[in-house]
């Protein structure tokens, strides 16, 4: 079922809800980029959106987190897709990646992907907002891990070189998807305004990341006679 869709057949209260977070989100973005982070207050942000900051503190935790919020969004349907996930004995990490690939698709369209767009560029001058997501990926990360080692007969034992594989399937899952979002927002910044970068050029960016994966890991290295 779509978010659109999903989301219509929740109670009122829920749906009331769902709108005030996205105002906040949207509202927060749209300033933060006219103004710069640090030039917008909590309480400028509550006021133009007219909640109160007990209603902000009841959904996000910071400036940092609405602002990163877009992405967020999407980790935790990953989260939700990983734990309906059935494996059909392929490798880990294409699973891991398709899983992905779904989460993404559940984003509300383009006006996801813009979001997402100016939230990484506020990140790259906020070093608050880059903690902050660290942080996040970590936490999300290892609670990959747990569903992964909870639901899949991985063989072997917890301690054991199959988990380790595992650990890494997820790391390299996030390094991936990483490069690909780092790739589409460079080409973003190169586009003439007139077309906004897409989900799914999001979604390509991080497929090729992904297929470089087993080439990164036999990449070779020689000395380079220019530095002998």
């Amino acid at each position: 079922m779509d978010t659109a869709r999903a989301t219509a057949q929740l109670p009122l209260r829920e749906r009331k809800k769902l709108r005030t977070r996205q105002a906040l989100v949207d509202t927060a973005l749209e300033l933060f980029t006219e103004r710069g982070f640090d030039g917008v207050t909590l309480d400028e942000l509550c006021d133009a959106v007219e909640v109160s900051k007990r209603t902000f503190f009841r959904t996000f935790t910071s400036k940092e987190d609405v602002a990163t919020a877009p992405l967020h969004d999407l980790w935790r349907a990953f989260l939700d897709e990983l734990e309906e996930a059935r494996p059909d004995g392929g490798p880990l990490h294409e699973l891991l990646r398709d899983v992905l690939l779904a989460a993404l698709d559940r984003m509300p369209g383009e006006e996801w992907a813009h979001r997402v767009l100016l939230s990484r560029r506020l990140a790259a001058h906020n070093p608050s907002m880059g903690a902050h997501g660290l942080a996040f990926c970590d936490r999300t990360g290892r609670a990959a891990l747990d569903v992964v080692v909870r639901r899949f007969d991985l063989g072997g034992t917890p301690d054991g070189p199959d988990h380790l594989r595992a650990h890494l399937a997820v790391d390299l899952l996030v390094a991936a998807w990483h490069r690909g979002l780092e790739t589409w927002t460079a080409e973003a910044a190169g586009t003439d305004g007139a077309a906004r970068p897409t989900r799914a050029d999001l979604a390509a960016a991080f497929r090729r990341a992904c297929a470089a994966l087993p080439g990164s890991l036999t990449l070779t290295a020689h000395p380079d006679p220019g530095c002998a």
